[in-house]
């Protein structure tokens, strides 16, 4: 089964697609602060690093499904919530103008939950319109991954499109019924200590690979609330930004001092400090082996953080199979 990936990031969608048996056969990521990250982990993918909107349809090969997420900053409820009034924003479609163009078998969307904010419904209404206009059976759901043994709260939309002409739609696998994991299942057997780094050029970590931590300051918006989960619990969601990422189990939970501030345990502050990079890539379920490629931590975070847990996409995909063998 032929892929096509856009706006690839360092690839967790397309690694989980690939351990279900698919083949990516394309991609296209334009950061070029990822994009080698990407290449290093997807030898056998044809990756193009041209921004998508100069890219013709022609340039883009057949395949039977296309995949991928569409930058989120513009739908983000942590940002500014521009939509479509925003660059970024008007990236979803081309997006669609691929799909309307290759027509595949099926395609698959990830975004943040934010799409599906009142403020941009009429926004998300187009989007679902063009595509089932493209000639698709289109749904959509809103996904906790820690539903499917990822060990964080993470909510991300997912939309599916099959082709109308196979009378098909698509069912989103059912959560999975045992526990869920644990950040001491997830990083507990990691004992090393990480490499800490503010704005240092980032060298390679010879006793545990990506195992460096950003140890910068923690501003007043990272203090208003806490930051820490315990060992036997599932983490907070893992974030794109260096200074927000959660802090590791070691320590404490914060104390409350007011409604919008938290300290650090007393004696405890020694504990205190942020996943590493390893960490990070380790609770969106990368495995050790999927190596990335950086020169400044907070490009190590941010392609950790916007990605797509790959073991989400693999079951997302095995689903997906389960329709596509009857087509």
């Amino acid at each position: 089964m032929r892929i096509v990936s856009l706006f690839s990031g360092c690839g967790g969608l397309d690694y989980g697609f690939e351990k279900a048996g698919y083949d990516v056969v394309w991609a296209n990521e334009i950061d070029k602060t990822i994009s080698s990250t990407y290449q290093l982990n997807h030898k056998q993918t044809h990756l193009v690093t041209r921004d998508i909107r100069t890219l013709l349809n022609s340039d883009i090969p057949f395949c039977d499904g296309i995949i991928g997420g569409p930058p989120c900053q513009s739908w983000s409820e942590g940002g500014k919530g521009l939509g479509l009034n925003d660059d970024r924003g008007r990236l979803f479609l081309e997006y669609i103008r691929v799909v309307e163009d290759k027509k595949p078998k099926f395609f698959l969307i990830e975004n943040v939950k934010g799409l599906l904010n009142d403020k941009h419904s009429s926004a998300f209404s187009m989007f679902l319109q063009r595509l089932s206009n493209a000639g698709y059976e289109v749904t959509y759901a809103l996904v906790n991954c820690a539903n499917y043994k990822i060990p964080q709260d993470r909510y991300r939309v997912f939309i599916v499109g099959i082709n109308s002409c196979y009378s098909q739609h698509y069912l989103f696998p059912n959560p999975i019924d045992s526990a869920k994991v644990t950040l001491k299942q997830a990083i507990g057997d990691i004992l090393t200590e990480p490499t800490k780094y503010i704005n240092e050029v980032v060298t390679e970590n010879k006793n545990f690979i990506n195992h460096d931590v950003y140890a910068g300051p923690f501003d007043a918006k990272f203090m208003a609330r806490n930051r820490v989960r315990g060992w036997n619990e599932t983490s907070f969601t893992i974030q794109a930004q260096a200074k927000n990422e959660p802090l590791h189990p070691q320590a404490p939970k914060m104390i409350y001092k007011s409604q919008n501030k938290r300290i650090f345990a007393k004696g405890f502050e020694h504990l205190y400090r942020r996943l590493s990079i390893r960490e990070c890539a380790r609770i969106q379920s990368f495995p050790d082996s999927f190596i990335f490629h950086y020169t400044n931590i907070a490009d190590g975070y941010k392609m950790v953080g916007n990605a797509v847990p790959p073991r989400m996409a693999f079951f997302l995909a095995e689903q997906l199979k389960l329709i596509l063998k009857r087509l």
